[in-house]
């Protein structure tokens, strides 16, 4: 694990970034053609090519890295004090056309301190400083600086698209794989590129990928554990770990997850549309229910019994 496969082949070119939006890609070019670009939002799911797409933006406009500062909504960037910083750095004069301020994970900085004051420097320092904005939910952005953003929506491939990235990856660093094996990754983190090329890394370390089952050290996730269940038709088993393993405040995500993987609960569309119905009303239920547990218990029995 000399190089991280994520950083490794991060696109880092627009060539290299792969748009499921054309429209979106036409925007992009037009902006490095120009040589500059507007205050920046940048949203979706975890792993969907956020932070790539910024960074991305960044060395096709050539801003020099003393031009760059980075960080983080749900650490530094979560504190006033931070402000101070940013101030200093927004003051000072750009080597190039302009400076560039990426906040990664926005979305967390603090509504009540830091969102009020980024408001007005995003306005006050507009000639000389960028912001590029990225987050998982923007609703928890304030309206303000909402209007003072282009907003783009990162959409998650597909699921061929999103196995065809990492088994590309697979081949050029000569890991061999079947593609069973590898559908239990995909199934397991989708769309979460990033944590697929992270697991998939971990577990090919032999020169080949490992199944997640495999007891000879693999590194593992418990949804991997749950997707192999399900296709060996041990569904209780599978009910079981995943009522097990599900964290009480991330039940959101695993309703998420479901949704994202209909293809686990039944292959006709008929089949696919129940699965939406039954994953809806289960989520719904979250915040009405005494135990979280027992509502997603009785979600997966429902699924389950598709087909």
């Amino acid at each position: 694990m000399k190089d991280l496969w994520v950083e490794k082949y991060r696109p880092k070119t627009l060539d290299g970034y792969v748009f499921v939006d054309s429209h979106m890609k036409d925007q992009v070019a037009s902006w490095i053609k120009s040589g500059t670009i507007p205050h920046l939002m940048f949203h979706g799911g975890p792993g969907t090519g956020k932070t790539t797409l910024a960074r991305m933006l960044i060395n096709e406009l050539g801003v020099d890295d003393y031009d760059v500062m980075t960080a983080n909504g749900s650490k530094e960037a979560r504190k006033v004090e931070w402000i101070d910083k940013l101030i200093s750095f927004c003051q000072t004069m750009p080597y190039g056309s302009f400076k560039v301020v990426l906040i990664d994970e926005a979305d967390y900085m603090n509504p009540v301190s830091v969102q009020p004051a980024l408001r007005n420097l995003m306005e006050e320092y507009s000639q000389s400083v960028r912001f590029i904005l990225t987050c998982n939910y923007p609703n928890k952005i304030l309206p303000p600086i909402h209007s003072r953003c282009q907003t783009l929506q990162i959409a998650k491939a597909d699921h061929t698209e999103f196995t065809a990235r990492v088994a590309t990856v697979l081949v050029t660093e000569g890991v061999e794989f079947d593609l069973d094996t590898l559908d239990s990754y995909v199934k397991a983190t989708y769309p979460d590129l990033r944590k697929c090329l992270n697991l998939v890394q971990q577990n090919s370390q032999g020169g080949s990928l490992r199944k997640p089952s495999d007891g000879d050290g693999a590194v593992g996730d418990w949804r991997l554990d749950a997707v192999d269940l399900f296709k060996a038709g041990k569904i209780k088993e599978a009910r079981t770990l995943i009522c097990s393993q599900a964290a009480a405040e991330d039940m959101d995500g695993m309703y998420r997850w479901m949704y994202d993987n209909l293809d686990i609960w039944g292959k006709t569309p008929e089949q696919q549309d129940e699965a939406i119905v039954i994953i809806r009303k289960g989520l719904v239920n979250v915040p009405l229910v005494a135990d979280q547990e027992i509502n997603l218990s009785a979600t997966l029995v429902e699924l389950t019994q598709i087909a």
